[in-house]
């Protein structure tokens, strides 16, 4: 039995342990809206099972590979017996920070930009950074804001970028390699006490937008495809 219990989320539960480390225990609760599944929407629409597990299982081998490669990440161990993820201690940038990457014009980003690019036009790993706060619709921010505001430093922001842009091309390959096309993708950055930024959170495929064959691919969906 888990105890210990700091936080209580939509999609998990986090658990600190007495190494000072912490633990994320994945659930089967999604996002959603009269019962259908939405990675979008920002509260718990429904239960599938096998969700949580699903989730745990890409976060490990992105995660792993993503740390053979050099790059920090709050990640340490799993145990899918227990659907759970032991990751390092991290702050998070303000009060919630997501880094979206985008290799293709679509979503949001076609929607606000459309006089000036056409809808799938081609990116070249375009970041943006947004708060992360749902009675505002998640505001975009840009690098000056978030410095200016105390929220990062210029060289935390600077790293962010990077690692993201480095990350997604991991992942990116990955689902190539599947006949996937990855089109944009999703992060969360905090860090450690001595401000060494990490990538936090999770990498599951309701944080990315994938198609195949010009099709998209739902989440589910793509879970399946990937571990095929």
């Amino acid at each position: 039995m888990i105890t210990n219990l700091v936080y209580t989320g939509k999609t998990k539960n986090v658990y600190a342990l007495d190494n000072g480390n912490y633990l994320l225990k994945f659930k089967d609760d999604c996002t959603g809206k009269d019962g259908v599944f939405d990675p979008g929407e920002n509260t718990v629409g429904l239960t599938i099972e096998g969700v949580g597990d699903v989730n745990l299982r890409m976060s490990i081998y992105f995660f792993e590979k993503i740390n053979q490669a050099g790059i920090k990440t709050h990640y340490v161990s799993a145990n899918l017996e227990d659907t759970t993820m032991e990751v390092l201690p991290a702050k998070a940038f303000g009060k919630g920070l997501e880094v979206i990457c985008r290799y293709k014009a679509v979503g949001s980003f076609y929607r606000r930009y459309s006089d000036y690019c056409t809808l799938g036009q081609d990116l070249p790993a375009y970041v943006e950074t947004t708060f992360k706060n749902d009675e505002k619709g998640d505001p975009l921010v840009t690098k000056d804001g978030l410095v200016d505001l105390g929220v990062m430093s210029s060289e935390q922001y600077d790293s962010i970028k990077d690692m993201t842009q480095k990350i997604t091309a991991i992942v990116a390959n990955d689902l190539k390699e599947k006949g996937l096309d990855l089109y944009d993708i999703k992060f969360e950055f905090g860090y450690d006490k001595d401000g060494s930024v990490m990538l936090i959170d999770e990498i599951a495929s309701g944080n990315m937008r994938v198609y195949k064959n010009g099709e998209y691919i739902d989440p589910m969906t793509l879970s399946k495809l990937f571990f095929a």
